[in-house]
This record gives C-alpha cells, structure tokens and sequence, in this order.
C-alpha cells in the first residue's frame, strides 16, 4: 500500500443498506469495515510467522534443509503483500518503500540469510496491514454519520401512506415523522410542529423549536408531535450525506505539513538506494565485499521512510474525521494545521456574537407621530430590504404597504417613497447634517448605550422617529470567549454597527478590542492590523463576511447547516450555532498539529538513528527490521489519537453514530500515497447548478505529487492518473 503507484480499476459506487439488504434489494454493504484479523496482510503475516517458527522448530531439530524451505515459504507468503505492487510501480517507471524492501527481501535470501528475509517480510506486512486497518477504520467513522439516515421512511403518495427506503424518496414527496422518528433526507415542514433534536449532527444538545415553512435536515430526530415535511432534496444529496462527501474530499487536501513529509519522503527513496550502492562499493574497496553487501541492504531497511510518509496524513484523517463528528468541517489538511497555529479570533458580531433573531425594544417619535405611523414607514422601506435587522421591524407590523423606488445607499441605509413622499431610513449618522437631528441625539446615544442598534426614520424631510433593534448576545458567548483566553487566543469583534453599541454587546462578552462601524471591505483589510504578524481566524456568517472569512488565514463559518455557500466558502464549517464549539476545534486542531509534528520528528529521528547503526554494523538485518517496522506502529498509534476528543467546559459532545447504512452515495476514497496528486481543489468553490456544490461536472488532470507546474507524472495505463469529475468519482482510490 506504502508505494502503490496505481489502484484497482476504480468500483461503481455502493450502495450502503441494512445488513441483509432489505429496503433496496441491494446486497450487504460491501465497504464495511473489516475486523482486524480479516485484514489481508495481517493474514499473510499470521500464516508467513507460523510457517517461520515451525521452520524454526525443525531447524533445532537438525533438519536444516527442510528448515530452510520452510523459511523460504515464509518468505514468499510474506512478500506477496508488497513484491506485486513493486512490480507493477517499477514497470510504470516507480520507485518507493515497497522498491526498498523488495531489494532488502531478494538480497537478503541471495546471501542465505533467509530466516532474516522472511521476518522482513513478515514485519513489514504487519505494519501495512495495522496501517490499512487504521486508515480505514478512521474513515469509515466519518461515514458513521450515514446510519443517522432510518431504513424506511413513511411517504403519502396519492392519498396513501407507505413505507420506502431513503433511497426510493424524490423530491416533492411527502415525508411523515412520528415522534422519535428520524428525517431520512432534507425538507422543509409543510404541517405540524415540533422540536427537532439535531444534536447527532451540529453537536448542540438542545432541541430546536419548529413549524410550517421551517427546514428539517437528514438525521434530524422528531421530538414533538407529528409533523409532514415536502421533501427538497434525495437521499443521496442531503445535507447530510454533502457533508461526509465534502470532508472526504476535504481529508485529501495537504497542509504543510504532509507537503514538507512529501517533499522529503520521495526523494528519499531514490538516495536511499544510492547511499546503499555507495556502502556496498566503498565497503568493496575498503574492506569485505559480502559484509559490506549486507550492510547495504540494511540501511535500505533503515532508511525507508515508511512511518514518514504515514506520520501526518493519518493525523489528518482522523482529526477530520473527529471534528465532523463533533458539529465542525475541516476542510483538508491545510486547514486543520492553520488551526492548530491561530492566536487570534476576529468574530462578526450579528449572527455569530449574538442570536441572529433581532427585535424592536423601542421606538421614539417626534411630536403627532404614532409609534405604529413610524413602524409602517420603516417597513415599507425594509420590505425590499435582504439586512438582517429588516426583519425585526416586519415581524413588528402586521401590514405591510411596500415603498416604491427603493434605493439601498451601501453604508447608510435605505430611501424610497410612499404615497408619492420622499422617505428614508438608516443610520443616524447618515442625518448628522439634518436640523431635526438634535432632537434625537439623546435618545440615540441612550438606546445605543444598551446595547440596541438605532435607525432614524424621515418623511418627506422630517425626522418621525428613532427605532431600536437589539439583537441579543448569544448565553454561551462569554463562556467562549474566555475559552478562547484560556488557550491563549486573543478575541476581537468586528461589526458595522455603531460604537456605542458593539462597545456594550462586547462588554457582556468580555472582549476588549472592538472595531465599529465597519464596511464588509473594511473588515478584511483591518484583519493584517489585528493579527500583528499572528495568524488570525476570522468567524461569520459565510455571506456577508465573504471578503473577511477569505482574507483571514482560515475563515470559520457560523450556523453552516444547510446552507451550501456557508458550507463551501469557508475553510472550517460550524454546522450548529453553540459558539462553544469554537474553542473546541480550535483545541482539537491545535492537539493535532501537536500530533503531526510529534511524528515528523519521530519518524525522521528513527532514520537518522538507523541509518549509522546499520551502515557501520552495529545492528543487523532482523534488528532493523524490527525496530523500523514498530516505529511505523507507534507513529500510527500515536496519529490515530487525533481522532479523539476532549470536550472542553461546557460542550456537550454529540451521541455517537453507529450501525447500518441506508443511503446510497458515492465510495470513499481509499487512502493511499499517489504517486500522483489528487485533483487539485479551489479554496472557494461556488454554488453550481440546482444548487448543489456538488454537482460537478467539471474534470481536472492531477499532477506529480511535488509538482510545481501542475504537469502530470504518471504514465499510461495508471488509473490514479486519468481525469475524474469532482463528484462521486474524485473519491475513487488514488495511488
């Protein structure tokens, strides 16, 4: 698996059932993850060990040639896990770690010293299978997430109701939920209400209320009374089945990291070979050219790269996958390792400071004007208006008669006319130059003291009245903030409102560095200032803040359920919108890196250790071996722990997702290390078409992993190499 340069002839994709396939009439999942002892090179090694220490057995014996043979045999099962895979790399013009061993293996039994060749075997299989079974096993937790998806869903068709499987429901049906039962793909609730258990999927405990018209997401849990829900999107293409697609694809994307393993990994292996052609001929000339010989074929042991070409992907893997368990998107490893190095958080404050549900608490009008004359006026005005606090004074009406020409002056406000009036609403600011503007001073500098966002609203040039909207601070918000100080992670706000009140939302939340009055521009280009040479993580609501969330080093989106620009913009995705699970992936990230680092360097500690011992004879074949192969399985054990979490104060980590799969998407990829890249992916990738980001059709060529000009390495005949959509095909295995 180490060096393979291309894959099997990639499989049509699967279709995940229940065990006995009922529901789709398809057969039995056929990617489940096997048990440890159905790991094929495990299985070779086990039968190569047994054969060795019978061969052993009757070597004390004094029968040396059978012995031998037995050996031999052992040898031959042993090397049947990584001796093809070479074959077919060096026939496409490859080397790799499986090249190196394949060497040592041959050169080995050429110089009698086979009980060594078969152990090499042997160890090396082992360490490829535990490998395997890691990787797999990690992955396959992602997909965990599938069994959220019921194996029936009840659907009304022509009058009647009836039982299908996810697989069978299409976009218009009619899905009935019953209490505790769970949504088997996307929709929007048509009758009913209920409160809707989301925590499996964005991490939050609490239940959230919702009615005719509100969205209902795959896997959510129905915990009220009986609702109907117009389906909106297939099984297949739910929110939750984009989320697995898009983190694997994500789990592809290297950081820095895994380049800078990369970078010295392949190299490595053709200078291994030419440092053991120079013991072995230098050693010639110097000395005994047998002893040299085998000397050479112990550094090519010693020096092969296995665990460092292991060390961070697998790290990655798994902090992905853990974090999506958790309500959190990573996007590849580039972001995970952004994450685990940010010292600074700029945080929007509507939508992701505060609740996101704004609310008149008071309107002050001039003399002979009506608080609900002045409410009618600012909503004919917000009618046409997409702002956020548009729809705190609509929701304060019960009519609405919509102004005519409504003109939005970016930065200020809104004007328009009514009943052939010139009207205008916005900042107050925006009427610093009125002479009515006085009158309101007070009053506005009051309401915005506490925390409230004012508009003035005129009429045919006469200020009417000074509206408040407050748009309270989330309850978890503060807890999150000293999270965040906890770790050592300076906090700013961003906001377009006024000064007066960002500067008293901020106090409630213990933030000291506020920045008012902001233009989406603004904020972006005030991000280098904040961060002061540290890397900075800019927190929005992955619309408005586009510019921001794209400038900063990695931009977190906030409340991304369902929502595919949020979702695709952004380098990490909040799908929930407790803000506490902020310090919790920046925390994960950060033990992470931790990991990735730990086993760079342990991985290139053991080489340059080997290395010496083995080239001047200090340890042999079989000690090499050893000690090499159990480096590569503890740096696979150690990366592996990256796919556990530690719920900081406060956070509440969601159930665990188990069971069958009842929903038919496209295969995970399988992990290898390409001799090609994978299709390059842009950062930010825009909706297409029917509103699927994941409609793809669009094919990249991959490049030569190390490849600056994006040229292809690969050669014909290589399945990794060939052009594959950006849908379900970017996932097939790649090698």
């Amino acid at each position: 698996m180490v060096d393979a340069c291309c894959g099997p002839t990639p499989a049509a994709p699967t279709t995940e059932s229940t065990a006995d396939g009922a529901g789709t009439g398809g057969p039995a999942p056929t990617d489940a993850l096997p048990r440890l002892w159905q790991v094929r090179e495990l299985q070779l090694a086990s039968a190569a060990a047994i054969i060795l220490g019978a061969s052993w057995l009757l070597g004390r014996t004094g029968a040396d040639a059978v012995a031998t043979v037995g050996a031999l045999i052992a040898a031959a099962i042993a090397a049947v896990t990584f001796v093809p895979a070479t074959v077919r790399n060096l026939r496409h013009g490859r080397i790799g770690v499986g090249t190196l061993m394949t060497i040592a293996l041959l050169g080995a039994i050429a110089l009698g010293q086979i009980p060594e060749a078969a152990m090499l075997g042997i160890l090396f299989s082992v360490a490829e299978g535990l490998e395997e079974y890691a990787v797999t096993k990690t992955r396959r937790g992602l997909r965990a997430l599938l069994s959220l998806v019921p194996p029936t869903v009840s659907v009304l068709r022509g009058g009647t109701e009836q039982a299908l499987s996810p697989d069978e429901v299409v976009i218009g049906d009619i899905m009935v939920l019953r209490p505790g039962e769970r949504a088997a793909t996307d929709g929007t609730i048509a009758r009913g209400s209920t409160n809707l258990d989301v925590s499996a999927i964005t991490g939050e405990s609490v239940p959230i209320e919702a009615g005719v018209g509100d969205e209902v997401h795959a896997g959510a849990i129905n915990g009220g009374g009986a609702i109907e829900v117009t389906v909106t999107a297939p099984a297949s293409e739910s929110s939750l089945a984009r989320i697995v697609r898009i983190v694997e694809q994500a789990q592809d994307r290297k950081g820095a990291g895994q380049r800078l393993a990369d970078r010295i990994a392949r190299p490595l292996v053709p200078s291994i070979m030419i440092l053991a052609v120079l013991v072995a001929g230098v050693g010639a000339v110097l000395g005994d050219p047998m002893l040299w010989l085998e000397r050479a074929l112990v550094v090519l042991v010693a020096a092969s790269p296995c665990a460092l070409a292991i060390s961070v992907p697998l790290s990655v893997v798994a902090a992905i996958g853990a974090a999506s368990r958790n309500g959190a998107l990573i996007k590849g490893g580039a972001a995970v390792e952004e994450l685990g190095r940010i010292r600074v958080v700029a945080l929007d404050k509507t939508g992701t400071l505060t609740a996101g549900r704004p609310e008149v608490v008071d309107v002050v009008t001039a003399a002979g004007i009506s608080r609900d004359d002045a409410l009618a006026v600012a909503a004919a005005l917000e009618a046409r208006s997409e702002h956020p606090l548009a729809r705190a004074v609509l929701a304060s009406v019960s009519t609405v008669a919509a102004a005519d020409d409504v003109t939005a002056i970016a930065g200020h406000g809104l004007t328009g006319t009514l009943d052939g009036a010139p009207i205008r609403l916005g900042k107050p600011s925006w009427f610093d130059t009125h002479p009515s503007s006085e009158e309101f001073h007070a009053d506005v500098a009051r309401l915005q003291s506490s925390g409230a966002t004012v508009v003035l609203v005129e009429r045919a040039g006469v200020l009417i009245a000074a509206i408040a909207v407050r748009d309270e601070l989330r309850p978890e918000a503060a807890e999150a903030v000293r999270q965040l100080t906890a770790l050592g992670i300076d906090t700013a706000m961003l906001t377009g409102d006024n000064a007066l009140t960002a500067q008293a939302l901020a106090t409630q939340a213990g933030i000291t560095a506020v920045h008012a009055e902001l233009l989406p521009e603004d904020k972006a280009a005030l991000l280098t200032d904040i961060a002061a040479g540290r890397k900075i993580a800019m927190v929005g609501d992955g619309i408005n803040d586009a510019p921001a969330l794209a400038t900063a080093d990695v931009g977190i989106a906030m409340g991304a359920m369902g929502t595919d620009v949020a979702i695709e913009t952004a380098d990490v995705a909040l799908m929930g919108e407790d803000l506490r699970h902020l310090p919790q992936v920046l925390a994960h990230a950060r033990r992470a890196r931790r990991i990735m680092i730990e086993n760079i360097a342990l991985s290139i500690a053991i080489i340059g250790v080997l290395v010496p011992l083995a080239a001047t004879g200090v340890l042999g074949l079989a000690t090499v071996v050893l000690v090499h192969e159990l480096a590569e399985v503890l740096v696979i054990a150690n990366a592996i722990r990256a796919a556990r979490t530690t719920p900081l104060d406060g956070f509440v980590p969601p159930p665990a997702a188990s069971g069958a799969l009842n929903v038919t998407i496209a295969p995970a990829a399988a992990f290898e290390d390409a001799c090609c890249a994978p299709a390059p992916t842009p950062r930010n990738t825009a909706p297409l078409a029917s509103g699927n980001p994941l409609a793809s059709t669009t094919t990249t060529s991959p490049s030569a992993i190390g490849a600056d000009d994006g040229s292809s390495g690969c050669s014909d005949g290589c399945t990794c190499c060939t052009s594959t959509p950006a849908h379900g095909e970017l996932f097939r295995g790649q090698r």
